[in-house]
């Protein structure tokens, strides 16, 4: 299916009026109507945490909770960017001319690497300029993904100002390239489900190639997202991309173990399709070759028989130069189990056993135990929400998102649903007076659909 310049969406009636609303601010701002809309959803994963970026498949659903932009294409070759949100400051620039400042990621940035990825790939010698009104809806820096909506609505955006049109699967690919532009290393979740999202169905993710594949969730069931309301922004803080080195530098230890070519080995499923075997068999691979110590760089340049100068300047990135020491065992035992997980979760759905919503229950919390204890990236806050769902009747939860804060998804029986919202806000939001407001920190959500483009008439 295409996502074209000329597409037309119907709308239902909560957009209309949101539509109506932005349409207002825009004119009040601008001095014209808006000549089109676009939205891309947030997006909350079930399954699958921190392992897109190492090659396997996740399990993400896209929520109601949206990036909006009302747009209209102007003559001069500038990019004039509002937020119906005061406290996000507007920004205009030439659109010959962007710079994407990784050091202090602000929301036009975000704006800003979809508009380049997209001018990027056509090759625009001569881009039109945008007058754009945004308003979001996704609670930022809560792990549902409000900063890759934002990047692939400016993507989505810039595809149909300028008149071009490409493939939904092509829009996801080129939004994950174009949102390292800030300095994410991110691996792709997030942008594909925006696109790729149908309603009424969760999907699987695969990578090379990108595909999508319905996971019909059970019935009898709800998912739960709660707000632990600690920020958390991966462009700003060193933890991710800490992440995403170690699973590189895992690869390369097990490669070379096992007489690879460690060299052109980049992800932990690498590993596993060159040498052929089951993810139970990676798992005793890493016990056998890896120790649970942390790694220092001496002892990785000792591994790899390399130099630390060949260490720093050919597989270390810019931003972790200064990073000594590395947790490999602990990582690589995280990816393969999840993305063990990940597969059962989606058999588990596809087959639909009598005591299905038990056995997701079980995988939701073995994964945030894995999240807390091996990958290390939970927070008090997210144990205690956890632990607080569990307690009063989820059959299973979990952080989702990068984690060191955000939300956690919780599976909740669809009967018991009213009564577990009731004791969750009096338990962990109403117990301290400095919680956020509840009614945006914690609700039962089903899947959505992906991006879109909106035109009156």
């Amino acid at each position: 299916m295409q996502t074209s310049s000329r597409r037309v969406e119907p709308l239902q009636l909560q957009e209309m009026k949101q539509l109506q609303k932005l349409k207002e601010m825009f004119i009040s701002k601008f001095g014209s109507a808006p000549k089109f809309y676009a939205r891309a959803p947030g997006r909350v994963n079930l399954i699958g945490e921190h392992i897109d970026y190492c090659g396997y498949a996740v399990l993400p659903m896209a929520i109601e909770q949206d990036i909006l932009i009302a747009v209209e294409p102007v003559q001069t070759q500038v990019v004039q960017l509002a937020n119906t949100n005061p406290s996000y400051l507007d920004f205009s620039t030439s659109v010959n001319n962007i710079q994407i400042n990784k050091t202090k990621p602000q929301w036009h940035n975000y704006f800003l690497c979809g508009l380049k990825g997209i001018q990027e790939h056509f090759g625009l010698n001569n881009p039109t300029g945008m007058n754009c009104l945004l308003d979001g809806t996704i609670p930022p820096s809560s792990g549902l993904s409000s900063s890759s909506a934002l990047v692939c609505c400016a993507g989505l955006v810039t595809l149909r100002a300028n008149g071009k049109t490409l493939s939904k699967v092509e829009l996801a690919e080129i939004c994950t390239k174009s949102e390292r532009y800030i300095g994410t290393e991110g691996g792709g979740m997030d942008q594909s489900i925006s696109f790729l999202a149908e309603e009424g169905t969760a999907k699987l993710i695969e990578f090379s190639p990108l595909r999508a594949t319905d996971v019909r969730l059970p019935s009898g069931a709800t998912f739960v997202i709660a707000n632990s309301c600690v920020e958390m922004n991966k462009a700003a803080t060193s933890h991710y991309n800490i992440r995403v080195m170690e699973c590189r530098l895992a690869t390369k230890l097990l490669s070379k173990s096992k007489g690879l070519e460690w060299r052109k080995m980049l992800r932990l499923h690498d590993v596993q399709t060159k040498l052929g075997v089951s993810l139970e068999e990676m798992l005793t691979i890493v016990e056998e070759v890896l120790h649970p110590e942390p790694y220092s760089t001496e002892e990785i340049c000792k591994c790899l028989g390399i130099s630390l100068e060949e260490l720093r300047s050919g597989i270390l990135s810019q931003n972790m130069q200064d990073v000594s020491t590395f947790k490999l065992y602990q990582r690589a035992k995280h990816v393969y189990s999840e993305a063990a997980r990940v597969l059962e979760f989606q058999k588990i759905c596809s087959e639909a056993p009598a005591n299905a919503l038990q056995l997701l229950g079980e995988l939701m919390k073995q994964s945030h135990i894995s999240c807390r204890e091996m990958y290390e990236c939970s927070c008090p806050e997210l144990d205690r929400l956890v632990d607080i769902c569990l307690q009063f009747g989820a059959i299973g939860s979990r952080l989702t998102g990068a984690g060191w804060g955000g939300c956690t998804v919780s599976m909740v029986p669809t009967d018991k649903l009213n009564t577990f919202l009731k004791n969750v806000k009096k338990a962990y939001y109403q117990m301290d007076g400095q919680r956020l407001a509840v009614e945006n920190s914690l609700f039962a959500t089903k899947p959505g659909r992906g991006a879109l483009v909106f035109v009156e008439g």
